[in-house]
């Protein structure tokens, strides 16, 4: 039997920008089961990175419920939200985040220093995920000296390194030209395939096609939640690009 990942119920947000108060979220409640590959998509102002950011546990909700593999991390403080982070999800970010005079080792490993890993042990760990996204030929670059499908990739391995349950990828091939975009998306397909949960955030329909369910927010709420019956192949991708 499946066992659901991420549970939310009726998920509010709201923000005080100066007199006004902008609810950004209006009662959100969906379910992501394990081993699901779901992409969230809206238009600016949806709510769409909001309810991403709580999703990430980098927010908390003003009210409702989030579960995520069963613990009720709503109200947690912000240090318990930081392990939370560290040990379940794993971010994969649009303008990758790597430390600049860090290698590519180095920055991988980064999350293990914070789970207490010994030197190497994270180095090791470190190698097999760059080798398992392939690069273990360019462990010694820093980020400057990689291009930018390879910078996408640390920035994978990143989030794999400690085995999280879920991949949160915001934007990921965002800037990416065509063909380095199709290689990220096979990589994101075989991580899945490994047995992660996939929430991918685009505003890319041919992108959004690749996943298996699709949610849509607007305002605030969700307009649509629908199993993606006619998932593109990468070669789809590639010939809807180019036409």
């Amino acid at each position: 039997m499946t066992k659901e990942t991420i549970r939310i119920e009726s998920i509010e947000k709201n923000y005080k920008v100066g007199l006004e108060i902008v609810r950004a979220l209006r009662g959100v409640s969906l379910t992501v089961m394990r081993n699901e590959y779901v992409a969230l998509m809206g238009p600016s102002g949806s709510g769409k990175s909001t309810l991403m950011n709580i999703l990430g546990c980098l927010d908390t909700p003003t009210t409702g419920s989030y579960y995520l593999n069963d613990k009720d991390v709503s109200q947690l403080r912000d240090n318990e939200l930081a392990d939370i982070r560290n040990k379940e999800i794993g971010f994969v970010f649009q303008t990758f985040n790597l430390l600049p005079r860090s290698t590519a080792l180095d920055n991988v490993a980064l999350p293990l220093i914070y789970a207490g890993q010994t030197k190497n042990a994270r180095r090791e760990r470190a190698y097999e995920v760059l080798d398992q996204v392939g690069l273990s030929d360019r462990t010694h670059h820093k980020p400057n000296e990689l291009s930018g499908g390879q910078r996408q990739r640390v920035a994978m391995a990143r989030a794999l390194v400690n085995n999280p349950s879920i991949i949160l990828a915001d934007e990921p091939t965002g800037n990416l030209d065509t063909k380095t975009s199709i290689e990220i998306m096979s990589l994101l397909e075989d991580i899945h395939k490994a047995g992660n949960t996939i929430i991918l955030v685009t505003h890319e329909e041919d992108i959004a096609k690749h996943a298996h369910r699709i949610i849509r927010l607007r305002d605030g709420l969700v307009e649509s939640d629908e199993v993606n019956d006619n998932i593109s192949t990468l070669e789809q991708v590639l010939a809807e690009r180019k036409s």
